[in-house]
């Protein structure tokens, strides 16, 4: 298969909607990362994602929307509180999980009977499911258990050969995957079970909130979950990530000179000082690090590394998603000095 990649023009948004209405499945760029998109109501169509991507069917899809449309005609009941962080969130990088209807089948749910769903803030991306006038299906546009792509030459690197078009829309601009909660006690709470842009502090302005407990820690073997980016190993590039908690900055530097060969690097926020070894540079505030933390990631394969020591972000606010996402790409391995 020959995999075009093209930028967002009226006609490669008609095209794209074309082979996404025939089955096929076409990259897409969003506020987050890029997705792999394909009719959330085809089954089939969905089934060529778990393929392109080498993603375990039980691992759930979330469908993207453009309409409130959608949202009704895809879920049983929406909540007042979905509501008002839709007129808050919505399109943003907020996902919600509804109880599904039948429309949305079993191969997009992952085989459970909950759908999420989300609005994404980018204007292709919004142009294209309208112009698919169903919503699409579309997790990250990488391979299964690799870093996220935020570019288009990420998602050629993983996919070309595997898809026939990728939306070129630019880089993405937030730069982790969309916050994913659920809603309990009769929907008057929120659980945040993966953690985003849209942060704890901020949905808490609106109704009690609580991070689910596998944001943190890895679920058990058999545990059934609902959101993705939750039960498998993620995120994760060739080289072994190792995460090094510490507030010290000559406790990291005296750590990773102390345990490094040349096959080592150090993904670092900017501002340590007395490295020996090469340094990545992944953001000195929160949203830098979000934004850069994929790229990083992607350039310790980039540059041949086989180890990466990775300064522990804050685990508050959109350093919690960071975190998040550290944490699984090192397979939970984390030294605290």
């Amino acid at each position: 298969m020959v995999t075009k990649v093209e930028k967002p023009t009226d006609d490669i948004i008609e095209y794209g909607a074309g082979l996404i209405l025939s089955g096929e499945v076409v990259a897409i760029p969003t506020e987050t990362v890029y997705g792999l998109a394909a009719n959330g109501y085809d089954g089939n169509a969905c089934a060529k994602i778990f393929k392109a991507k080498g993603r375990p069917m039980d691992n759930p899809l979330i469908i993207h929307i453009s309409n409130m449309n959608m949202l009704y005609n895809s879920v049983e009941n929406v909540p007042p509180l979905a509501l008002r962080l839709a007129e808050k969130f919505w399109p943003g990088p907020l996902t919600m999980i509804f109880k599904k209807k039948d429309i949305v089948p079993t191969q997009t749910s992952g085989g459970l009977d909950t759908v999420a769903v989300r609005m994404p803030d980018n204007p292709y991306t919004l142009k294209l499911i309208s112009a698919c006038n169903v919503p699409l299906a579309a997790p990250s546009a990488n391979r299964s258990g690799s870093p996220s792509p935020t570019t288009a030459q990420h998602v050629y690197d993983d996919m070309n050969g595997r898809i026939p078009l990728i939306i070129d829309g630019g880089e993405c601009k937030t730069g982790v995957e969309s916050t994913v909660i659920c809603f309990t006690d009769n929907g008057e709470k929120i659980k945040i079970l993966r953690p985003g842009a849209i942060t704890l502090e901020m949905l808490s302005e609106f109704a009690p909130t609580r991070l689910d407990k596998n944001v943190f820690n890895k679920p058990a073997e058999n545990e059934k979950v609902i959101s993705p980016g939750v039960k498998y190993k993620h995120y994760s590039p060739r080289a072994e990530i190792i995460i090094i908690k510490t507030d010290s900055d000559d406790s990291f530097s005296e750590y990773v000179n102390n345990n490094s060969d040349s096959d080592t690097c150090a993904v670092i926020f900017g501002c340590e000082k007395d490295i020996n070894i090469p340094v990545i540079v992944y953001g000195e505030c929160d949203d830098a690090q979000a934004h850069n933390l994929f790229g990083a990631l992607r350039e310790t394969d980039d540059r041949g590394y086989k180890r990466a020591y990775v300064r522990c972000p804050h685990t508050t606010g959109v350093g919690t998603a960071v975190y998040n996402r550290l944490i699984r790409a090192a397979a939970f391995r984390v030294i605290e000095l």
